[in-house]
This record gives C-alpha cells, sequence and structure tokens, in this order.
C-alpha cells in the first residue's frame, strides 16, 4: 500500500512541474514585453519552461502509452497536414509577392506598361518617387503607379493629402489638388493635375521621367529654304513631330544652309523633311562634311521630287526609285493603293518590339540599296510580296495596275538605316568611293531602273591600318521614301510616330534612351445611340427577350408535360 502511495505522489508532483513550464514562459514573455528589452533574464525563463514542458509531455506519454494510442495517431496526422498546407500557402504567397504573374486581356493592354516604359523604369540611375497631392486615390492611377514600381526598388510614390502636410506642399509649390510631381535628388518637376475627367497619363510620366532622369540635351536642326515641311501649326506641317522631340529632351531648331554653308558644330542630327525643291552643290557639300565628320543624317524624301542628293547617297549605297509604291493590301481597314501598309521591319533598335504594327506611308518612294564597303545598311520597313505590292512606274494612270516591262515587283524597301565608322584623318581626307555592288534583294530586279555610275565622292575609311592615336568616329544615316507620314494628323496613327522618334533617338547615338514602343493612351469605346435605337434596345432588353424566354420556358413544361 506504501508503494502505490509513492507513485500516486510522483506522478502528482511530474504533474504539477509540468504546470511549471508554461508558467515560467509566461513569465519570460511579460518581462520581456513590459521592460522591452530580450536580455538573458527573460531568455532563461522561456527556455527552462520551454525544458521543462517538453519533459513535462515526454513523461505523461511514457506512463499513459500516449504516442501509441490510435486517437493520438490521427490527431498527429491532422496536426502535421495542417502545418503543411500552412506551408505550401506561405510559400505560394511568397513566391506571388517575389514574382508575379499578370495577364492583360484588353485590347489596348491598358493596364500593361508600354515597353519603353519598362526599360526607362528598370535602368534608372538613381532613386525616383511620384509626389500625388490629393485627397482621394483613384483605383487606376495608383495601379498605374505599381506597374512602374514593379519594375524597380527604385521607383516608390505616395499619396499626400495638402492640408495635413501644408510644409511639403509648399516645397513642391503646389497650386491646386490632383498635381503630381516627380523627384529625383534636387530635381523635381510638374507631371500634370489630375481630376475625375483626365486620369494620369502613362505617355507624360514616362516622358517628364526621362527628362528628369537625363541631363544630357541634343540639339536637333531641321533644315528649311527647299519648300520643306512647316515646323508650326499648319497643314502638312510636323508640329507634333516638333513637340514630341520636346518631351523626349531634343532641342530644335531650323537651319538653312544657304546662309551659314555649313551645319553647326553642336548639331547631333540633322533632318530633311519633304523637300521639294533640290538643295544648291554648296549645301549638299555641308552635308556630306557634316556626316565626314561623324554626324547623323535623317532624309524624308517624298515621290515626284528631286533633292539634288543623289552624290551623297550614293556613297552610302542608297538610290532613290523615281516610281511610286503601291500597295492594295491596306483596303480592308480603308487605305488606297498608294497608301503602302507596312508590317514587316527589319531586325533594328529602331523597330524593336514592333513585332507585326501597322504604319502607312501616303505616297512613298521606294529605295534601291547596294552594298558599299565600310557602310552597315538594315532595311527598316518592308510592304508585302507581289501581288500585293509592287513599285509603279506610270505616275499619271488613274488606274494602278502592275506592268511587267515597266513595274518592278514587292518587297519594297521604304526605309532603312546606315551607318559608317571611319577615323577623323580618313573623314577629313574624301576618298572615291568604290563601285557599289547589288545586295541580293527584290528591289534589284529591275531592268529599266539600272544603277547609276559611282563618281568620287567622300565615302567609307580607307582599308590602311587604324593608327592606334586616333579614335574611330561613326556617322548614321536613315533614309526613308516618304514624309507625309510624320505630318501633323497622322504622326499619331499606329506606329507612325514611334518610327520617326525612334529614327532620331538611334540617330543621336544617345544609347541610354529606350528605343521602343512609346506608351499607348486608352481608345473612346462610347456608343452613340439615336433616339429611335435606345428605345428599340430598351424594348428588346425590357419586353422582347423577356417574352422570348417565357415562351421558351413554356414549350419545355408542355413538352415535359
Amino acid at each position: 500500500m506504501t508503494n502505490n502511495m509513492k507513485i500516486v505522489a510522483k506522478k502528482k508532483l511530474w504533474k504539477y512541474l509540468f504546470w511549471l513550464g508554461p508558467f515560467l514562459i509566461a513569465v519570460g514573455l511579460t518581462v520581456g514585453l513590459v521592460s522591452e528589452q530580450w536580455g538573458l533574464i527573460p531568455l532563461v525563463f522561456m527556455i527552462a519552461g520551454i525544458v521543462i514542458s517538453g519533459l513535462g509531455i515526454t513523461w505523461q506519454s511514457y506512463q499513459t502509452n500516449w504516442w501509441k494510442r490510435r486517437s493520438t495517431q490521427a490527431g498527429t496526422n491532422a496536426l502535421v497536414a495542417t502545418l503543411a498546407v500552412l506551408a505550401i500557402l506561405g510559400l505560394i504567397n511568397f513566391l506571388g509577392t517575389r514574382y508575379y504573374l499578370r495577364a492583360d486581356l484588353t485590347e489596348a493592354q491598358l493596364f500593361t506598361l508600354a515597353p519603353q516604359s519598362r526599360e526607362l523604369v528598370r535602368v534608372l540611375p538613381q532613386p525616383v518617387k511620384v509626389w500625388v497631392f490629393d485627397i482621394s486615390q483613384n483605383p487606376l492611377d495608383r495601379e498605374l503607379l505599381e506597374n512602374y514600381q514593379r519594375q524597380s526598388s527604385k521607383f516608390k510614390y505616395e499619396y499626400i493629402d495638402p492640408q495635413t502636410r501644408p510644409g511639403l506642399a509648399e516645397k513642391f509649390g503646389v497650386k491646386d489638388y490632383g498635381e503630381v510631381y516627380l523627384e529625383s535628388g534636387d530635381k523635381r518637376q510638374l507631371v500634370q493635375t489630375v481630376n475625375q475627367n483626365e486620369r494620369l497619363s502613362e505617355i507624360r510620366l514616362t516622358s517628364r521621367l526621362q527628362q528628369l532622369t537625363n541631363s544630357t540635351t541634343a540639339k536637333v536642326y531641321l533644315l528649311q529654304g527647299h519648300g520643306e515641311r512647316q515646323l508650326s501649326a499648319g497643314k502638312g506641317a510636323i508640329s507634333q513631330a516638333v513637340q514630341e522631340l520636346g518631351d523626349k529632351n531634343f532641342t530644335t531648331s531650323p537651319l538653312n544652309l544657304a546662309e551659314t554653308s555649313k551645319v553647326p558644330e553642336d548639331a547631333a542630327v540633322v533632318i530633311v523633311a519633304g523637300p521639294k525643291r533640290g538643295l544648291f552643290e554648296g549645301e549638299v557639300k555641308a552635308l556630306q562634311e557634316y556626316l565626314n565628320r561623324g554626324g547623323n543624317l535623317l532624309l524624308m524624301i517624298d515621290p515626284n521630287t528631286d533633292p539634288k542628293l543623289n552624290s551623297l547617297l550614293q556613297e552610302w549605297g542608297v538610290r532613290l526609285d523615281n516610281r511610286l509604291a503601291v500597295d492594295v493590301s491596306g483596303g480592308s481597314v480603308g487605305l488606297g493603293p498608294a497608301t503602302p501598309l507596312v508590317t514587316e521591319y527589319g531586325q533594328h533598335p529602331i523597330t524593336k518590339d514592333f513585332d507585326n504594327g501597322n504604319s502607312f506611308y501616303p505616297i512613298a518612294r521606294p529605295l534601291e540599296i547596294t552594298s558599299v564597303p565600310g557602310v552597315q545598311a538594315t532595311p527598316l520597313l518592308q510592304t508585302k510580296p507581289y501581288p500585293s505590292s509592287w513599285a509603279e512606274s506610270d505616275l499619271q494612270s488613274e488606274k494602278l495596275e502592275f506592268d511587267a516591262d515597266k513595274d518592278l515587283k514587292g518587297p519594297l524597301t521604304l526605309g532603312v538605316a546606315l551607318s559608317r565608322k571611319q577615323t577623323p584623318k580618313s573623314a577629313s581626307t574624301p576618298q572615291p568611293a568604290p563601285t557599289p555592288s547589288p545586295l541580293p534583294s527584290p528591289t534589284t530586279q529591275s531592268k529599266t531602273s539600272p544603277t547609276p555610275p559611282a563618281s568620287p565622292a567622300p565615302s567609307a575609311p580607307s582599308a590602311s591600318p587604324t593608327p592606334s592615336s586616333q579614335t574611330a568616329i561613326e556617322s548614321r544615316l536613315v533614309v526613308l521614301g516618304n514624309s507625309d507620314f510624320a505630318t501633323d494628323g497622322l504622326f499619331q496613327q499606329q506606329l507612325n510616330g514611334d518610327v520617326f522618334l525612334n529614327s532620331v533617338t538611334w540617330l543621336s547615338q544617345q544609347d541610354q534612351q529606350p528605343l521602343s514602343i512609346r506608351p499607348k493612351e486608352p481608345k473612346n469605346r462610347r456608343i452613340t445611340l439615336t433616339t429611335i435605337q435606345s428605345n428599340l434596345l430598351i424594348l428588346s432588353s425590357l419586353l422582347v427577350l423577356p417574352l422570348i424566354g417565357f415562351a421558351i420556358a413554356v414549350i419545355i413544361w408542355w413538352k415535359r408535360r
């Protein structure tokens, strides 16, 4: 009897000791939380309590065979399964936060940043923050800012109530609710003012972000004096293109070579946009000298014009075809045969990420490209193969039909990008251009338009070794057989503006500038109904459709009856 009493006493002692463990754990947690210091004393209490609790659980299971019970095994399995599910859910949430996957099914990709925006944010040289001074937070604006923030940890944004933080609002010079500012270091710039009718624009935010992060500016000169496109607003002007160049940190100025006789030294790019009359010989030589010293030139030449640039183009292996580019594939979208629709682009930084996008060129002329040593040529714009496109020689005909004897079968080249590297010595000493050898392209199939013979002109560098003391410079040239695509009204259609802006950006040799499609604005999908149409819609939805549903229900009930 005495032994049994001793066993019972030991069991009660272990039971009390087991409850001492949770007590010590509670003491350690209380000491740490009250003192806000997790030093040696609270850790000793907590470790002692955990050890005692573990020993108590082990002894209790040994005495009662707790681990061998079926209920214990079932409970343990359920606990392990629950912990495994929680661990899997936690891992999924972690991966979802770290690596997000989203699908944008809208037609214009309204909830997806354009490639230009993504590239610009990913290579931010320093942290940038967007301040939105507004009381309310529009969900669409917040979603756009979060899309930017996902691209780089250097991009942050914050909504600020000007009334609660007047000092910050005064620092930025906030005058009204809805003003959005960009800040990078000591630089601050107003993006736009948002309200209920105007939401935050990706185009404006990306443009301002590019201006803020890019401290360099490039000077672009537009040749004037030969009937070129006007720079100010008007019929056939390119004012929208000039404005977009300003948004991309380019400064533009007109240039009359008949007055200056030399391209200014600060010219990053010279643009010749649709001249109607020929250039003087001195002007052509000025452009040649500019290219020879590492300049960059954009030529947009329309049909039925002779700009007298043959000597310049010949040394680069380009010839302007006098025929008209005809493309009948654009009839389904309302384009006439004299407006080629281009969906094929060359592998070049100018047309990067264009994929199979559309661009169109009203009244364009083909280009013939020949190989010249030292010149790297890449066709940019290609029309579809014959019979969809061809080069029409009879420009006076009212009905465009292919003539096998005079016309040239497609595909046709409407634009080309060329580059040439040379040393300063070879640039200053013009060398006779070697006789160009035709490239294997469809434009060389013509028998009625032979390539003119080569004439002495400044050309590529000689084959002699480059001295180590001289640094090679690169000249770039882009030739397009049309200038209408960049005029006001057409500039913002499809990829027309992207072709122009990317060409100027590539020519400026600013490698840090992103070259891709600009952000797109959402399309207006509102439907305007007349009174009769709205009444018919109401009657059909409230009367006709319910009656049809009721009739079908009656028929089904009658058949099952």
